[in-house]
């Protein structure tokens, strides 16, 4: 058996498309402008804005229009009740249990969020176990995280994969612990030049059977000169 490291946000789940839904619906809710969805959307940032600033942002341009406490149970509650999991994502996890691989989710974000989303899609049913950066003090691309998640199923990172949409928390964390990775790329191209993905994939699920169906072998080690010397972790998820 060997370890397969999966991203949540925009990898096994559409947290931006959640997002977008949250968002419409708290727009009407309190008749602002629809047309400021594609504003919310943007300061947002995939939710890499921190949440204090999102709520500010909001607080500054709708004043009492959006009460606080609505605010806050959008950005706390708006996207993670909204997540969805794909059926081809399902099945393609389903095909890698069943072909011994241990599957974990690594999540940078939150815990109260980030495990809302796990159970609902019912993630918790479908994978060996899951490690958040706000649980265990850690952040992709720190090697702390995986290896973390390598002991939470007593596993090694020897073999192991990751599978993400972010370059920087999920294909260069993968690099600086020695595990091979696959970008979801959602259509993007890679832009970075100093390190690369093992391989790169449409969605999670193609991205999932690619892992599956590639020689088991230990990962090589990356070559430092492939890594920047200094990495910054990047601002926590706001969802």
């Amino acid at each position: 058996m060997a370890l397969l490291m999966i991203d949540l946000d925009n990898t096994l789940v559409d947290r931006d498309a959640a997002f977008r839904g949250a968002a419409a619906a708290v727009l009407a809710e309190h008749g602002l402008p629809a047309g400021d969805l594609a504003w919310l959307t943007a300061v947002d940032a995939s939710g890499y804005t921190p949440r204090r600033e999102v709520a500010r942002a909001m607080a500054q341009r709708y004043g009492s229009s959006c009460p606080e406490t609505a605010v806050r149970a959008f950005l706390d509650h708006g996207a993670a009740e909204r997540v969805t999991l794909a059926e081809d994502v399902r099945r393609a996890l389903g095909e890698a249990v069943a072909a011994g691989w241990t599957c974990v989710v690594v999540t940078n974000g939150r815990a109260a969020q980030q495990e809302t989303k796990i159970r609902r899609t019912g993630l918790d049913t479908l994978v060996h176990g899951w490690v958040v950066s706000e649980t265990v003090g850690h952040e992709k691309p720190a090697p702390e995280i995986f290896r973390i998640a390598a002991d939470t199923v007593g596993m090694s990172l020897d073999g192991a994969w990751m599978i993400g949409d972010s370059p920087h928390a999920d294909v260069l964390g993968a690099a600086g612990v020695g595990a091979r990775s696959v970008w979801v790329s959602g259509g993007r191209p890679w832009t970075e030049t100093a390190y690369g993905p093992t391989h790169v994939a449409p969605d999670a699920a193609a991205a999932v059977r690619h892992v599956v169906g590639a020689p088991r072998r230990p990962a090589t080690a990356a070559s430092p000169s492939a890594i920047p010397r200094s990495v910054t972790s990047p601002k926590p998820s706001t969802s």
